[in-house]
């Protein structure tokens, strides 16, 4: 009975443990009785950053009496527990832990002497959104007195650190800054501002504030009315017609594995002769080789056997002879020797024709199971064979697939059935069409794209596996497509513009969405009209007089 009681003692201890109320467990404290999420005591991670910690003592080295008894304030009540001032010991007061982060001074911007949670002029985060900036003079294009000294209010004292009025200034004054802009406070509503050397509206001066790229009506103004034409700017309407919208990528043409057969030597031995060549045209059942073995002559002499036993059994059970078993057998002999005539490829005709021989062939013939073109061969008269060696690759080359990679951001607009469309570069004024048949069910991880097959029709056999095709997939129509040449694109910050001529020296950047692509020829899904008098040529000199203040170049003149 004590035996089992020691025994038992450990467990009922575990369960006494599991049965503590879970409030006990949860409140529980760190050893020096404080929040554990606190005690920077156990958990140095918790420790101030940069201050001295005394691992004789486990203390801070300043409230550390033991090794510098000098630094003592007497006349301050000091907590022997957590090691630390009354007033400042968090771990029995935990409030004191918030006040003294509300307390905290915010970190100050050395350029600006301002809080650098505020100071707007080092980080452009904090600017107001769609209030234009001065990159010359560093601040508000509306507070630049520089560039606009008529929109100066002198009534208003004016900070000059900050370049704001005094009124509005909240770095100088942070309260400021919780409080609503209104009245003189708020940014001047007054004229709009102009762009004194391009003379356009300073937020639509593309050249000044290429930043604002996207915005509508932003302008691009050449130096002279004469500067875009010498540049050999050109402009056109886009034009109207159909077009139809598809995904472009690339394929490589092979062979359809549904039209391909390998011809192999069934049994292993030696070819006595090779009746097709590369290249050739065969029928369905022509000859292409011929092989001896062994193997095929005893399959042979044992089918002619087992007919001729056949035979007597049937004359022997006709004549209550034999007994209906040894007929039975002798049938089912026979079948299997012709069975295996047939797997060696053999037809009916031919088994026929063997069993009326007085002498046993050892001689296969091989034939081709459906007309095609001989596109590989590893027969050699007199080499010696095994079993299983495909001696012929067998195509029909009437239709081909296209192995296709489509990019994963595209398919969601593929779909099995669809028509595409492809080019080669060996055949550039040839044009085939075939049908999508299918879509890989996942993407490749390194390139982000999946397979697909579509089948197409090669009546006239021009196609060659290994080609690498140009294919667009055909997804939509229509009869009224706004189209402009793909020259007239040009990509600004990963996004697609186009520049329409307003006057001799002015353009604008027009944002504009993309749609189908073909020969050369780009349909405007949005953003341009049938009006529009767009740059189809020079496109890269609009674009260059548009960055030409990041470019740092100067005028096309």
């Amino acid at each position: 009975m004590k035996m089992t009681l020691t025994r038992l003692w450990p467990v009922m201890a575990l369960l006494a443990a599991l049965s503590l109320p879970a409030t006990t467990m949860a409140d529980a404290k760190c050893p020096h009785d404080a929040p554990k999420e606190l005690c920077f005591i156990c958990d140095p991670a918790l420790r101030e950053k940069g201050r001295l910690w005394c691992k004789e003592h486990n203390r801070y080295e300043d409230r550390c009496w033991e090794c510098h008894a000098e630094l003592q304030d007497k006349a301050r009540a000091f907590c022997t527990k957590h090691n630390l001032y009354v007033d400042e010991c968090f771990l029995c007061k935990p409030e004191l832990k918030k006040a003294k982060a509300a307390a905290a001074p915010s970190e100050k911007c050395m350029a600006h002497g301002a809080p650098k949670e505020l100071c707007f002029i080092c980080d452009a985060s904090l600017r107001e959104k769609g209030r234009l900036w001065c990159k010359e003079h560093d601040r508000y294009e509306d507070r630049c007195w520089e560039c606009h000294p008529d929109l100066r209010d002198a009534k208003r004292a004016f900070c000059e650190k900050h370049a704001l009025y005094a009124d509005e200034c909240f770095l100088c004054k942070p309260e400021l800054k919780a409080k609503p802009k209104t009245g003189a406070q708020a940014p001047s509503a007054g004229p709009r501002l102009m762009c004194k050397e391009h003379n356009v509206a300073e937020d639509e001066c593309g050249i000044c504030h290429p930043d604002l790229a996207g915005k509508p009506g932003l302008k691009v103004r050449f130096p002279s009315a004469q500067a875009a034409a010498k540049a050999g700017i050109v402009t056109a309407p886009p034009q109207i017609g159909p077009m139809a919208d598809g995904i472009e990528c690339y394929a490589e043409i092979q062979f359809n594995q549904n039209q391909l057969a390998q011809i192999a030597a069934p049994v292993g031995g030696i070819i006595q002769a090779v009746e097709a060549d590369l290249g050739d045209k065969v029928e369905t059942g022509q000859m292409v080789a011929r092989i001896w073995s062994s193997t095929i002559g005893e399959a042979v002499a044992k089918a002619v056997l087992t007919q001729q036993t056949v035979a007597r059994e049937r004359k022997l059970h006709a004549e209550r002879i034999s007994s209906e078993k040894d007929l039975q057998e002798a049938e089912a002999a026979y079948r299997a020797a012709r069975q295996q005539l047939k797997t060696l490829g053999f037809d009916e005709k031919q088994i026929e024709a063997l069993a009326a021989q007085s002498v046993e062939t050892a001689l296969l013939e091989l034939r081709a199971p459906f007309a095609g073109e001989i596109v590989e061969r590893n027969a050699v008269r007199g080499a010696l064979v095994e079993a299983g060696k495909s001696l012929f690759t067998l195509v029909d080359r009437s239709t081909m697939w296209a192995m296709l990679n489509i990019p994963e951001r595209h398919l969601a607009g593929a779909r099995v059935g669809q028509k595409v469309e492809f080019r080669v570069d060996a055949l550039p004024d040839q044009t085939f069409t075939g049908t999508l048949t299918w879509i890989a069910a996942k993407v490749d991880d390194r390139t982000r794209m999946a397979q697909a097959r579509a089948e197409v029709p090669d009546p006239a056999g021009v196609l060659r596996a290994q080609m690498f095709a140009k294919v667009r997939i055909l997804t939509g129509n229509t009869d009224k497509a706004v189209i402009v040449p793909a020259a007239a694109i040009q990509c600004i910050e990963k996004r697609d513009f186009v520049f329409i001529k307003v006057a001799d020296d002015l353009y604008e950047a027009r944002l504009v969405r993309i749609g189908a692509k073909l020969n050369g020829n780009v349909a405007i899904a949005e953003g341009l009209r049938a009006e529009d008098l767009v740059v189809v040529e020079g496109g890269f000199i609009a674009k260059s007089q548009f960055l030409i203040s990041k470019l740092g170049a100067g005028c096309v003149d």
